[in-house]
């Protein structure tokens, strides 16, 4: 299985350099439908909903204090399966088209989001995991 930072060098040698809330959400969207569609997760990090978003702490520890991200230590593209790969391009083909305001927006909207911010306000820090079933369960209605 490809960890959280392979899977983010695969996104930055397609995308190249964007902004790190950009690639938060971008390997959100990732996990979110590789384990919809393939019934398994795609890396074992976990993704929290942070006020602004999902994100995954760990990919976070790696681009803390970054506007802009273009790589990733520790990160091997070549790690995902063809398979793994050919469905990351779809997210990101897909998902590319808007900034990173623009997906925390849209994941704002989303049920697995709202779920784990339950009881939270809007700024309000907070580390609840968005899981797995959640995610599955809202974008597997999607399809």
């Amino acid at each position: 299985m490809a960890s959280v930072f392979d899977v983010a060098a695969y996104i930055l040698e397609k995308t190249g350099p964007v902004s790190a809330w950009k690639l938060q959400k971008l390997i959100y969207y990732s996990q979110a439908w590789v384990a919809t569609w393939r019934d398994s997760p795609l890396f074992e990090s976990k993704i929290e909903a942070w006020a602004n978003g999902p994100v995954c702490p760990d990919l976070y520890a790696k681009h803390r204090g970054m506007f802009k991200v273009g790589g990733i230590s520790g990160g091997d593209a070549s790690l995902l399966s063809e398979s793994e790969a050919d469905d990351v391009l779809k997210v990101v083909e897909f998902y590319s088209q808007y900034n990173g305001q623009q997906l925390s927006d849209i994941t704002h909207a989303e049920k697995p989001w709202l779920s784990a911010r339950e009881g939270l306000g809007p700024s309000e820090r907070g580390n609840h995991e968005i899981t797995l079933e959640s995610m599955s369960e809202y974008y597997g209605s999607l399809k």
